[in-house]
């Protein structure tokens, strides 16, 4: 949970000012999808994530904004469904990750730097089915970016938990970038570096990713590396209708394990259509949702990012289309038009004092008289 959040809040910094909000109830809709295996037997039940990102930023001057920023999860397994709160049962197993901190962005030199504390809390966990954990942990962590190269890390005291560096290579029309050409197919990459203990004995690690551009900012294949051992993790085909990455839709690949001498994939994909999400099989879902394989999961949620008035999805190149053709009358300018347009043409009035409306080349009227003369020469 706590590496999640740190890359959604990588893929925020990228712009560094303006507001986010990320807001999902993941849900098994039934509750022998995803039963619990102890020694007491089979036990039906729900696994669940919950979450949501927040972060909002002030202007300081015409170049600098200072944000805040809150990311909280809440992940596991219980007896009964709901909504907000767990009920805890006998057999669950909820914990809770919670992520704070600070944001300074100067735009004029196109950099951010973030730093903030990670709380990891397990809430409940049945004694007679799961080992003892520990059941509050602090962590700090940092980020770094500059133009399109950033840095970013997280430590518990003095060792490191995870290190990555990033590079959006990528040309974003969304941060001031080009909105098409060859730099729009530039790749985007990372390499991260997890800390694993194995037997008391350090098994690190690095993870390579690469996001890539396919066609027009609406197509991207997503794959992940692992380095030196494990090989290929996962691959995943992108389709957004549009670049602001509102709706899209995906298809999968996953290395689930070994089997036999050969390795088992794991296929499946998902739709997001902005408030909802199905999938089934999906890469991302195996890897945050308990390994879940073979069932349907579901997801309400919210993503979306705004500034300077455009408004956008995580991770996209491009503000949503916002533009109308339809153009309200401007009341001010219609005023002051017809102000000039009476200095230019005063009224007349006529040798007995009455006023004159003239209509010219249509009629020619006294008022306050009940003759009238029709004029129409003026054709």
């Amino acid at each position: 949970m706590r590496d999640r959040q740190l890359r959604d809040i990588g893929l925020v910094m990228r712009g560094g000012r303006g507001g986010f909000i990320d807001i999902g109830y993941t849900y098994t809709p039934s509750s022998e999808q995803l039963q619990l295996k102890s020694k007491y037997g089979v036990h039906d039940g729900f696994a669940f994530r919950h979450h949501y990102g927040i972060f909002g930023s002030w202007v300081l001057d015409s170049n600098s904004h200072f944000g805040f920023l809150t990311w909280f999860d809440r992940a596991g397994w219980d007896s009964q469904d709901f909504f907000f709160f767990p009920h805890y049962g006998d057999f669950a197993h909820i914990s809770s990750a919670l992520t704070w901190g600070f944001s300074y962005t100067n735009a004029k030199y196109d950099a951010t730097v973030a730093l903030g504390l990670q709380h990891q809390n397990l809430e409940k966990a049945g004694w007679r089915v799961y080992p003892d954990e520990s059941d509050s942990l602090l962590f700090y962590w940092g980020h770094a970016r500059f133009k399109n190269v950033s840095f970013q890390g997280s430590f518990y005291r003095n060792t490191f938990q995870t290190l990555r560096l990033s590079l959006d290579l990528e040309s974003r029309e969304l941060y001031g970038g080009v909105g098409s050409g060859y730099k729009t197919y530039l790749p985007n990459l990372s390499a991260t570096i997890y800390r694993r203990k194995n037997n008391e004995d350090d098994d690190n690690f690095v993870r390579l990713n690469l996001e890539q551009n396919l066609y027009k900012q609406t197509v991207y294949a997503d794959v992940a590396y692992d380095f030196p051992k494990g090989g290929f993790h996962s691959a995943t085909l992108k389709y957004y209708p549009d670049p602001s990455r509102l709706m899209g839709f995906e298809a999968s690949c996953l290395r689930r394990n070994e089997i036999g001498g050969s390795r088992e994939l794991l296929w499946g994909g998902a739709i997001d259509i902005f408030i909802l999400r199905l999938a089934y099989n999906s890469a991302f879902d195996y890897d945050n949702m308990f390994r879940a394989k073979g069932t349907f999961i579901a997801e309400v949620h919210i993503d979306l990012g705004a500034f300077d008035g455009k408004f956008f999805g995580r991770g996209a190149a491009k503000a949503a289309p916002m533009e109308t053709s339809q153009k309200n009358p401007d009341l001010n300018k219609f005023m002051k038009a017809f102000s000039e347009q009476q200095k230019l043409n005063p009224p007349k009035v006529d040798a007995q004092g009455n006023k004159v409306i003239e209509a010219r080349g249509i009629r020619y009227e006294k008022v306050g008289s009940s003759e009238s003369t029709s004029n129409e020469g003026g054709r």
